[in-house]
Formats: structure tokens, C-alpha cells, sequence
């Protein structure tokens, strides 16, 4: 079975976001790194070399492959912030749709800048998304 690439590191959030090239982006991703860290009440890590996490939750697919991810998690990327999430499909249209300006897909959210979203949705996003993802893999 092939080891995972994202992986929690010892790397400095802080510093990681400090390098971001875009003021704006940089400025984007510490409003971000505030806002998760006040729903999920946990520390910002580092995964792998680009994904900001905040807790963790332990993974096991029917095929066999597991791991660990965090619960709730960004990436200042150069096109676009991605936010991870993972919605019942039931309320994913309709939360999306309340969003404002971005993309998406499966499991990401692209937004170019957080002033084009309401927040208020984004924050249920990440409350529904950390509350979905541990009713689907509970602790043990």
C-alpha cells in the first residue's frame, strides 16, 4: 500500500503563510487561518509542504486505504485559496450557492478573495464539513 504524501509536518504556519507572494492572499490566509481556528478549536499544523490543518481524524476506505487528515483545512495557492470540505449531498448545492463568487469541486472551494464570499456561509461550510467528516469516520 502506497504511504501517504500529506502528512502532518513540524513546518511554521506562520512562516509558511508569510512567504505567500500576494499581500492579499498573505492577508486572506491569516483572516482564514483566525476563522478555523475559532470553529475547530484547534492549532493550525502544517501538512505536507502547502495545506494548513487544524485536527485530525483517522480515515479507512473500503479498499483498504487509511490514514490520518486533518479535519478542516486551506491552502493559500497562487490561483485561488482552496478550502477542503466534505458535505452530505443533500445541503451541498444549497450552501454552495449561498457561497458568493467561486468554484468548486468534489472537495474544494476555490476563492480568489475572501471579500467576493459571505463568510457566515463559509463558516457553516467548515462547522457542517468538520461535523459530516466525524459522523463518517468517529473517533475510537
Amino acid at each position: 500500500m502506497a504511504k501517504n504524501k500529506t502528512t502532518e509536518t513540524q513546518n511554521n504556519v506562520t512562516d509558511f503563510i508569510n512567504a505567500v507572494e500576494s499581500e492579499g492572499k498573505r492577508n486572506d490566509a491569516f483572516e482564514l487561518l483566525k476563522i478555523m481556528q475559532e470553529i475547530t478549536g484547534f492549532e493550525p499544523k502544517m501538512w505536507g509542504p502547502s495545506i494548513i490543518g487544524f485536527g485530525t481524524y483517522h480515515y479507512k476506505y473500503g479498499s483498504g486505504h487509511e490514514g490520518d487528515a486533518p479535519l478542516a483545512g486551506f491552502s493559500p495557492r497562487k490561483a485561488a485559496m482552496t478550502v477542503y470540505f466534505y458535505l452530505p449531498e443533500e445541503k451541498r448545492e444549497a450552501l454552495l450557492s449561498q457561497l458568493g463568487k467561486h468554484t468548486s469541486s468534489k472537495a474544494c472551494i476555490y476563492i480568489k478573495k475572501l471579500a467576493d464570499i459571505d463568510i457566515e456561509t463559509l463558516k457553516e461550510i467548515i462547522l457542517l464539513s468538520i461535523k459530516y467528516t466525524q459522523k463518517l469516520y468517529p473517533s475510537k
